[in-house]
């Protein structure tokens, strides 16, 4: 049980890791919390940040979580769950104490301890989401349906205990995304204002 009680708080710490605050602050000399939605996740570093600090952010989240479940690689600890490891990822992702326990809403960060566990399911969600952004222009909502669609991914490929912890993010998702489907019922939720074709 000992090194559980090692790379379980790494994991957190990991998650942790307020991507969002730091390119702020370091690149834009602005605390992303106290704009947009004040969240820490890519969506609003996106918003308020912009795309190429947008894109690093979101890249950091989901290398957080790969690298989380490839500890027990790393510290050659095969009878280490990686799945344990990957939950407190995103756990420290969504309550990071860096960051006043003021997170990201668990999207990212799941997507890359999916990737690090079965990179198909990760680009069957990947492809998802895109898919369905493309269309609702809503990324709440495109979180959400992903979240159910690598559910479906896992019983499809028959990776059921992947398909345990696809519900568990799943779950983390549709929880920390509870104001936006109220929005969402409003039609007060924001679209990503897709360029028009000429």
């Amino acid at each position: 049980m000992l090194p559980y009680f090692i790379l379980i708080p790494i994991s957190y710490l990991l998650g942790s890791i307020p991507s969002g605050l730091i390119v702020g602050k370091l690149f834009h000399q602005i605390d992303i919390r106290e704009h947009g939605s004040g969240n820490l996740g890519g969506t609003n570093a996106f918003r308020v940040l912009g795309k190429k600090s947008g894109f690093a952010v979101t890249l950091t989240d989901i290398l957080k979580g790969t690298l989380a479940v490839m500890l027990p690689v790393i510290f050659n600890l095969p009878e280490i769950n990686p799945f344990i490891l990957g939950i407190f990822a995103v756990i420290g992702h969504m309550y990071p104490i860096f960051a006043n326990f003021r997170g990201g809403k668990a999207v990212a960060t799941s997507g890359g301890i999916i990737l690090g566990i079965n990179p198909l399911v990760f680009l069957i969600v990947l492809m998802s989401f895109f898919i369905i952004l493309l269309i609702s222009k809503y990324v709440s909502l495109s979180s959400m349906l992903t979240g159910i669609i690598g559910i479906i991914a896992t019983i499809v490929l028959k990776e059921y205990d992947l398909m345990i912890l696809a519900i568990i993010f799943s779950l983390f998702i549709f929880y920390r995304h509870r104001a936006n489907i109220v929005r969402i019922k409003n039609k007060t939720e924001p679209k990503i204002p897709w360029p028009k074709r000429k």
